[in-house]
């Protein structure tokens, strides 16, 4: 059967000012307490490090990034798509920020080959109901699988399943959303009600539940991605209940991925149990460019991780390489770059027990205790 490879990331945010720089934006119409119009987010980041081609091709966003994601190798391709697509135009009044990216700009997507994409976040209900379902109907007509949400409960709650060609595995991938990273309460998908899989608290009873649900669908031999939207925007502390959680899941389900996102910037990452937790894999695509705030985190530097899984369905090796979001595409970093997230990651984001060591301009997550 061989090894897997797999490419994750974090979030992807293709709404908004990308929207703007892709070759069918929407109107720019926006209705933030500040900004009313997203086009100046393209200005602002232009104003910090010169001028983007707008309207970019569809594969300017991924820029350096692009060949080693659609290097033939990688089997599976998963991100956090962290906004609508639709053209809807009845925002969800009161929440402050609505991302939203024209369904004729899907192609940025599959240009990239992506395979499936996590929409249990909090801004895939930014364009209410109506931009929901739209968002599900385009990835579906694009051939891109999702998780996370949908018309109920049940649909939010079934995974995305996909069959790897030549080689006996199925890889399941379930999406969930948890109220610590700010998604409203009343986005939970309900039996008739349109919506997000939630996770209400962090707790062992909704590991329980959660866990019931996953070996509901699973079979033997399937490789498990539980992809997580959970925590705040900024911060390298890991609270000890989202390692509780991510241990638990692991315990009862033998999910060989925690994939965690919500961060802005990347935390800390896990070996456990031969299974891999990332605690939050940081913004991959965004507008946030010239945005003066929170500077000391670093939130233009991010991560693709590509993971090898052995046969046994547990992890071979993950690779962190590293990419600089700089004029609304992922540029390779500079020197100085890799020293700042070395000194991250022998700090900050060092969790006991498992090493992130520099390997040839990208970094190997290593466990201390599988070391000779």
């Amino acid at each position: 059967m061989g090894s897997l490879r797999l490419f994750l990331c974090g979030d992807v945010m293709t709404g908004r000012g990308i929207d703007q720089a892709l070759p069918h934006p929407l109107p720019p119409r926006i209705y933030e307490p500040y900004i009313r119009n997203s086009i100046d987010y393209l200005r602002l980041a232009e104003s910090v490090n010169g001028n983007i081609p707008s309207p970019v091709d569809y594969s300017y966003i991924w820029g350096d990034a692009l060949e080693l994601i659609r290097d033939p190798s990688i089997n599976f391709r998963l991100i956090n798509l962290e906004t609508s697509i639709t053209h809807n135009e009845n925002y969800w009044k009161y929440k402050g920020i609505n991302y939203r990216m024209n369904p004729e700009n899907i192609p940025c997507l599959t240009v990239a080959g992506i395979s499936c994409c996590s929409l249990a976040n909090n801004h895939v209900l930014d364009w209410g109901y109506e931009g929901l379902e739209e968002t599900l109907s385009v990835l579906d007509k694009a051939g891109i699988s999702h998780t996370g949400a949908g018309c109920n409960l049940a649909s939010a709650q079934t995974p995305a399943l996909f069959h790897i060609k030549n080689k006996e595995k199925r890889i399941l991938v379930f999406g969930v959303g948890s109220q610590t990273s700010g998604i409203p309460f009343e986005w939970a998908a309900e039996k008739d009600r349109a919506g997000i899989n939630m996770v209400f608290n962090l707790s062992e009873e909704s590991a329980d539940l959660l866990a019931n649900l996953i070996k509901e669908k699973k079979d033997s031999g399937d490789i498990v991605i539980i992809s997580i939207h959970w925590g705040s925007n900024w911060g390298y502390e890991i609270n000890p209940l989202y390692r509780q959680f991510a241990h638990d899941l692991i315990d009862k389900t033998g999910a060989t991925v925690i994939h965690g996102h919500s961060s802005h910037h990347p935390r800390g990452v896990e070996i456990y149990k031969g299974s891999l937790i990332l605690y939050g894999c940081g913004d991959f695509i965004n507008d946030y460019e010239g945005i003066s705030d929170f500077e000391e985190f670093r939130s233009d530097l991010t991560f693709m991780y590509l993971i090898d899984i052995g046969e046994s369905g547990h992890l071979n090796s993950c690779r962190m390489i590293p990419f600089k979001m700089q004029k609304f595409r992922l540029n390779h970093v500079q020197e100085e770059d890799i020293e700042w997230l070395q000194r991250l990651y022998r700090s900050a984001n060092h969790i006991e027990g498992t090493e992130v060591v520099l390997k040839e301009k990208s970094f190997l997550v290593q466990s201390v205790s599988n070391q000779g």
